[in-house]
């Protein structure tokens, strides 16, 4: 562990344009995952690093990445995955501005978007390639020409997450792509439970480090829990985003692309002001959502899980669950979008009478009790009527759009992709189509 010390960029050994950079992004002095884990990775280890979320882990990898590649510039010098989109693209800016000076060329391959046109940014060889892991591998299956032999680099952000079932196909497509000499840096929040696993994957012994703490959570951050009966838990929903500061920024995280756009609707009817980001949207529908959020123009976000992972906006000042995730890790991730880099923020779960357990099992998580947050039960009752219509009024139009049918048609691709289902003769003649 490095000591007191050395709490300067320059005393990690990087290079003077890096320092110079960090501080024009006004990082003055490194956090305690970049103060552990840059030293190691500029040795040309591999390395394991959990700290939580807004500590700084892009930073920690990003850095020495770029140290290196100053030294050696060729591409694709470093491949970076992410399990969203919105993250990738996030991390392509903190490259992009850090790498600045030595004229970065980067690209974010992800889903959604035009692959010819990813296609040709890849044949332009840029030095990081940041991307979702089915997006990659599709490229990967595709073409002859992506060649990924000569990586230096392989980055696993929010690795945990990236180690779900559902990424096991795509991961192995990459890991069989890429050169089995590299050095494998894997990051996240919350990765204790599945240390030995990830250990496997870096291929030898690496660097491991954990910014240790008794509480999951950080110390500005305010948690609370608003008890409410299930049938009314959207009155009270309305009620504390209408009783909340109009110049605060929220984000209100629900489990579902379906109940995502259903809040949407029905908050617009009630005249609040709001944006949804969610799966089911295009690509650019997400990324507009996020930037009106993010540019303050719009103050309420409503959100699936796709929310809740390495998005930093800094001035969210409030999260709502109106839904307890039934895994601890998932509520850590959302309450870590607000109280972020030493800022304050609140944290408020709506609890119905069939979440206790889960309440219980997120206060051990995080060591840490929830405290209660306490409404007017008569000024949210005046509610009840308005917003039971604009509920059922936001159900139809939903049910009547065509965003419930991209569901049906991606769960469709998944079930013929894992042969679930025949795939239509129609459907192979397009796919022949695009892949010749």
């Amino acid at each position: 562990m490095a000591d007191g010390t050395t709490c300067s960029f320059a005393g990690l050994g990087l290079n003077k344009w890096l320092v110079s950079q960090c501080v024009a992004m006004g990082i003055k002095k490194p956090t305690e995952i970049q103060l552990n884990c840059v030293p190691p990775i500029l040795q040309g280890r591999d390395c394991i690093g959990c700290a939580k979320t807004g500590s700084g882990k892009t930073a920690a990898f990003a850095l020495p990445i770029l140290q290196k590649l100053c030294d050696d510039p060729y591409g694709i010098f470093a491949v970076v995955l992410t399990p969203t989109r919105e993250l990738a693209f996030q991390i392509a800016d903190q490259f992009k501005v850090l790498g600045r000076p030595i004229g970065l060329k980067e690209a974010v391959i992800v889903g959604g978007l035009d692959m010819m046109k990813q296609a040709l940014s890849l044949a332009n060889k840029p030095h990081v390639v940041i991307a979702t892991p089915g997006r990659l591998a599709d490229h990967i299956k595709s073409t002859d020409t992506l060649n990924l032999k000569k990586i230096q680099f392989l980055v696993l952000d929010e690795a945990d997450r990236l180690l779900d079932p559902s990424f096991g196909d795509d991961l192995k497509v990459i890991f069989d792509a890429v050169p089995e000499k590299r050095q494998t840096l894997l990051f996240s929040a919350t990765l204790t439970d599945t240390m030995g696993e990830l250990q496997k994957m870096s291929g030898s012994q690496p660097f491991s480090y954990e910014v240790q703490s008794d509480i999951a959570t950080v110390a500005e951050l305010d948690q609370r829990y608003l008890l409410t009966p299930a049938h009314v838990r959207d009155c009270y929903l309305v009620h504390l985003l209408r009783e909340n500061d109009d110049n605060q920024s929220v984000i209100v995280f629900t489990h579902t692309c379906k109940n995502c756009q259903v809040l949407v609707s029905m908050f617009h009817k009630l005249g609040l002001t709001c944006v949804g980001l969610h799966s089911l949207l295009s690509q650019g529908e997400r990324l507009a959502a996020l930037a009106r959020f993010k540019s303050g123009t719009i103050k309420i976000l409503v959100a699936t899980d796709v929310a809740s992972r390495g998005l930093d906006i800094p001035q969210v000042e409030l999260v709502v669950n109106s839904n307890i995730p039934a895994d601890p890790k998932d509520y850590i991730h959302r309450v870590g979008r607000t109280a972020r880099a030493g800022r304050g923020g609140m944290a408020i779960s709506m609890v119905t009478q069939y979440d206790i357990d889960r309440v219980k099992k997120i206060e051990e998580k995080i060591n840490t009790k929830l405290t209660e947050y306490t409404t007017s039960e008569k000024e949210v009752l005046t509610l009840l009527k308005a917003v039971l219509v604009a509920r059922r009024e936001a159900e139809l139009r939903v049910r009547d759009s065509d965003i419930l049918e991209k569901r049906k048609v991606n769960k469709r691709k998944k079930n013929i992709l894992e042969g679930k289902e025949p795939e239509s003769s129609g459907h192979k003649k397009r796919r022949k189509k695009v892949s010749s």
